[in-house]
């Protein structure tokens, strides 16, 4: 190559560099404008959150991931049958005690209807006993009469052996028919208490066809319908039990042993991060729930995580019971020193 050309191609790199614009400085304002109203909510809320997943939280107080809970409690059929007349559905908020349907049974209302027949008839027959006792203690009364006079007339020869001996007959039938009178009443003093118990186990039959909410709380699922015929134990409801909601929880052997029942706690959701939700620690679990396949090292016993339950404040359930959802994730806080003052991010906040 010539010197020529390379002094040429030398000049052309030169002008190339001489024409690229020097970088501007950066504008704050047009960042600015790039985040919608929306959108910085969001990046608070983000950095909200990125300040309790920070990694410095102050000694003693920790942190774990977790998600909302509740008691549920089934309501199932005693007795199989067809169910009837149910009127509510899921989502719809019980009261304890509350009527939700019933599982209809021609049959056991047809045996009550029996059973009720036979409680009169019983009374019926234990009238006529009664009626038959007086008789025949009248009976007895004058058969006695006559004996008692018989042994001083006999004794006088006034009546003969005979006649004497037919009036005590007289007064020995007298007191077995009365004996026999008492005996038919006490027999039906017997049938009526067997057909009464009858009839009150009847009536709990019916009582346990009848379906009622044992908890206030939300119906979470409806697992049959109007119509359906259910087995004796067949689920047809379950109720969220919106008085006990809590977040299960993991913490390690370190965290969870220093732990008090009672202790205040913290959560904080992940659909609504900017409150703070107070709670409680309620159960600590005895048995670590996983563990390596051997404990042998300081480092290994560090792996052993173990069951907490944080129960939200009562007062609070009660004022946002309509909002409580379960499955919802969110972070659980504990303290593991009592004496260690929540920091501001994690103040008891609720919506207003």
């Amino acid at each position: 190559m010539s010197a020529r050309s390379s002094v040429g191609i030398l000049l052309t790199l030169i002008l190339m560099v001489v024409a690229i614009p020097a970088p501007q400085p950066f504008d704050r304002s047009s960042l600015g404008r790039l985040l919608s109203p929306s959108a910085q909510a969001q990046s608070r809320f983000g950095n909200f959150l990125a300040r309790l997943r920070r990694e410095t939280l102050p000694e003693g107080i920790a942190r774990t991931n977790g998600r909302i809970e509740a008691t549920q409690v089934d309501v199932a059929t005693k007795y199989a049958g067809r169910l009837a007349d149910i009127t509510v559905r899921e989502g719809t908020p019980v009261e304890k005690g509350q009527v939700l349907g019933r599982v209809a049974s021609p049959e056991t209302e047809a045996q009550l209807r029996v059973a009720q027949s036979e409680v009169e008839r019983a009374k019926h027959a234990k009238a006529n006993a009664e009626a038959l006792i007086a008789e025949r203690n009248a009976v007895l009364a004058a058969a006695r009469s006559d004996f008692e006079r018989g042994k001083e007339l006999v004794a006088r020869n006034v009546i003969s052996k005979q006649t004497f001996d037919q009036r005590q007959q007289s007064f020995d039938s007298a007191q077995a028919s009365l004996t026999g009178a008492t005996a038919q009443r006490d027999q039906a003093d017997a049938a009526i208490r067997s057909s009464e118990a009858e009839l009150e186990r009847l009536h709990a039959v019916l009582k346990d066809m009848t379906l009622v909410s044992p908890r206030s709380g939300r119906i979470q699922h409806q697992l049959a319908r109007n119509g359906e015929v259910v087995p004796a134990g067949g689920r047809v409801f379950t109720v969220l039990d919106l008085h006990d909601v809590y977040m299960t929880v993991f913490y390690p052997a370190a965290v969870a042993g220093r732990l008090e029942i009672g202790g205040e706690a913290r959560m904080v959701l992940d659909p609504i991060p900017q409150y703070v939700v107070p709670a409680k620690v309620t159960f600590v679990a005895a048995d670590a729930q996983f563990t390596p396949k051997t404990v042998e090292t300081a480092e290994e016993r560090e792996k052993l995580m173990f069951r907490v339950k944080l129960n939200v404040d009562p007062d609070v359930l009660k004022q946002f019971a309509s909002r409580v959802k379960t499955g919802v994730r969110g972070m659980g806080f504990v303290r593991t020193d009592q004496a260690t003052p929540w920091p501001d991010d994690l103040q008891v906040k609720l919506p207003q």
